[in-house]
């Protein structure tokens, strides 16, 4: 699958600083410890609609993370997924009498436009559920064998489940304790009543051909993979074990990070799958979490419709520190185009504060756990003052361009 259009992050004098960030699964801020090349999986969208702001924000998050690595010096292996074969597309194409892979297929350009368009990082591959699917089926077929996997005793609809139990670790990632776990694995995708099944919270790895739903003819016998199994095989394929980070939202720590990380574990015996869980908090709107189910989205896509200018859009979105729920208000959007046309008027101005300070306070920010709303502060400071030197606002553009990602 085609990735989007890059653009160049200029380069920024000074010090960087390493950048330390929180960690799901060890409940606590420390440090990333990239080799000479960093490595990043970040669970993409399932494109039955378009980008709405709490995608966005996900994906800013790690953004900001790419950066920072790149501050430093890393190269970057950021790989990203796209659920193009799922219950969800399918069940959005047959309401609208769609086509579901020409409804993937839109939906998937249409957030590349968006992420082109908010200035985020591509990663350096971008795969699709369906083109990884040998992968996956390779990946299924040693889990039964290795007796991690099993089919149901259903002679019409034989699906194949993960064991959950076959690591022995698990629910080390999100911490969540029993009941906790049996209420998002049933709200989140989870079929805990399927008969057959050895426990409730056993995975789907691979569905058996129904009437009327895409299937593919594989050495498993005809049907389309499960959820979870196409982020642990395409991470595994392309970072390997131990990868330096796997991002997404906060609705994605279970169940599907926690089997992610089971299936690759169970697939090689090593452990951990990745040195580092992150995810990006929920945005709501009028007080209710922003979701497809609820109908309640602001659409990025929209917004740039409407002749909002995209950097404010990613100003608005960086005001509030990525691991905070939040709401997006009018206020917030009015507040950031205030904010751009500050900025931009001291980076254009013919002299001014110098530019040294404020890129050090930039980096302290932003390189502790991504607090954006203490390096958003540090620039308004800097936009605020007066000054006499004339290099000043093209060294901060530069930074915040690099950084922030912030065109000026």
């Amino acid at each position: 699958m085609q990735t989007w259009q890059s653009h160049p992050v200029p380069e920024v004098g000074g010090t960087p600083r390493p950048l330390r960030l929180y960690d799901t699964a060890s409940g606590g801020v420390r440090p990333t410890a990239p080799g000479p090349t960093a490595t990043m999986y970040v669970c993409g969208i399932t494109p039955y609609d378009a980008t709405h702001l709490g995608h966005a924000a996900t994906y800013l998050a790690f953004d900001l993370v790419h950066r920072q690595w790149l501050d430093n010096g890393h190269q970057v292996h950021y790989v990203q997924n796209v659920t193009d074969i799922d219950d969800p597309l399918l069940e959005r194409a047959e309401r609208d009498s769609d086509d579901w892979v020409v409804l993937g297929m839109r939906e998937t350009a249409l957030f590349r436009e968006d992420m082109v368009a908010l200035r985020v990082l591509p990663p350096r591959e971008f795969v699709g559920a369906v083109e990884a699917i040998p992968e996956i089926v390779d990946a299924v077929g040693k889990l039964l064998a290795d007796g991690h996997a099993y089919r149901v005793d259903d002679a019409e609809h034989p699906d194949v489940y993960f064991d959950h139990r076959a690591t022995g670790r698990f629910g080390y990632e999100s911490g969540y304790d029993g009941p906790t776990m049996d209420r998002f694995f049933a709200e989140r995708g989870g079929d805990p009543d399927r008969p057959g099944k050895r426990h409730p919270l056993d995975a789907l790895l691979w569905r058996a051909a129904r009437d009327g739903e895409p299937s593919w003819d594989t050495d498993l016998g005809p049907g389309r993979p499960g959820w979870h199994v196409e982020c642990s095989v395409i991470a595994l394929n392309r970072l390997g074990m131990t990868f330096d980070l796997q991002g997404g939202g906060s609705d994605l720590i279970f169940p599907h990070h926690e089997y992610s990380a089971a299936h690759a574990e169970a697939l090689t015996g090593e452990h951990p799958f990745a040195r580092h869980y992150g995810h990006a908090a929920m945005i709501g709107l009028d007080g209710a979490k922003m979701s497809k189910s609820k109908g309640n989205l602001v659409f990025v896509s929209r917004l740039r419709a409407d002749g909002v200018d995209p950097m404010a859009i990613r100003l608005g979105l960086l005001s509030g520190h990525y691991r905070q729920d939040r709401s997006w208000t009018p206020d917030i959007l009015d507040a950031a185009q205030a904010r751009l046309a500050r900025w931009r008027a001291a980076v254009g101005a013919p002299t001014a504060a110098p530019a040294a300070d404020v890129v050090a306070r930039l980096r302290d920010h932003l390189s502790d756990d991504l607090d954006t709303p203490g390096a958003l502060a540090a620039l308004d400071a800097w936009a605020a003052q007066p000054g006499s030197d004339p290099g000043a606002g093209a060294e901060v553009a530069a930074a915040v361009d690099a950084l922030l990602g912030v065109a000026l």
